[in-house]
């Protein structure tokens, strides 16, 4: 819910729309690089499948509803790309020992190698990105994101991740 508020002065518009623009720029520059990290030949993942194979490291096997959930996703749109992923052997799934009707999905250890792998060429690519920025600087930026983030689900609670509100 939100609470109204008296209108934002313009100065503090003017920098939410230049916060605005480069928040578009660097959304378009992580799909130009998740293009050709996924172009044939490429050992890289889609980054929808690296979010699955994430959030299955991370917090363990679960059904595609929650995973849906945490990822803000349809359970359609999880089911196609997991899916994918069972083909490939990189999850599988397995019976709910809570309710034998239903499956969990699993991160397999070829799944587990896969994503340590793209994890580790997207932390060196991203290293590389920011070579010739201080060790502060880094810091600062991940600081300020995480502020970013943890203003935007203050504002909108529905798209905290229940991992990262109990931090």
């Amino acid at each position: 819910m939100h609470v109204r508020t008296a209108p934002a002065p313009k100065a503090a518009l003017a920098l939410a729309d230049r916060l605005d623009r480069e928040l578009v720029r660097l959304s378009r520059s992580f799909d130009k690089v998740k293009y050709r990290s996924t172009e044939p030949g490429s050992d890289g993942i889609e980054r929808a499948a690296y979010a699955i194979l994430l959030a299955l490291v991370r917090e363990g096997a679960q059904r595609t509803s929650r995973l849906a959930g945490s990822l803000h996703a349809k359970i359609s749109t999880i089911s196609r790309q997991s899916s994918s992923l069972v083909q490939l052997g990189l999850v599988e799934r397995q019976a709910d020992p809570r309710d034998r009707r239903a499956f969990l999905l699993a991160v397999t250890a070829e799944g587990r190698l896969v994503f340590e792998e793209t994890r580790e060429r997207r932390n060196r690519w991203l290293a590389e990105v920011l070579d010739g920025w201080t060790e502060e600087d880094r810091r600062n930026v991940i600081r300020l994101f995480g502020g970013l983030n943890t203003e935007i689900e203050t504002h909108f609670p529905v798209l905290a991740h229940p991992a990262e509100a109990s931090r």
